[in-house]
């Protein structure tokens, strides 16, 4: 189960930090991902990680502004957004899979999917 929070309205320019809490894996085998979804366009990998191999992917689109962290203890895996535009306006979806997912923004190869959480850039 994966349960994401921390969305919201921000202006440009703003941050926001999004939180997903995983249960129900194994934290030394799984990836975790945000991916985002604008109206009318496809779902989209923002970040993801490998738990425990210290790599972490980022969209063109996205490097330099947001960063993806981890916390073992609490099993959760965060998104802060920085300096934010316009057009980063989507749901964000947590992902997760057991298993270590290649590419790391293929839609598919993530079984577990969060409910979503509307981010709004104005």
């Amino acid at each position: 189960q994966l349960v994401e929070s921390g969305g919201g309205s921000v202006q440009a320019g703003g941050s926001l930090r999004l939180s997903c809490a995983a249960s129900g894996f194994s934290s030394s085998t799984r990836s975790m991902a945000w991916f985002r979804q604008a109206p009318g366009k496809e779902r989209e990998g923002v970040a993801a990680t490998r738990s425990g191999s210290g790599i972490i992917f980022y969209a063109d689109s996205v490097k330099g502004r947001f960063t993806l962290s981890e916390d073992h203890s609490k099993n959760t895996v965060y998104l802060e957004m920085n300096n934010m535009k316009p057009e980063d306006t989507a749901m964000y979806y947590c992902a997760a899979d057991a298993k270590a997912v290649a590419p790391w923004n293929w839609v598919g190869g993530y079984n577990y999917w969060g409910q979503g959480t509307q981010v709004t850039v104005s």
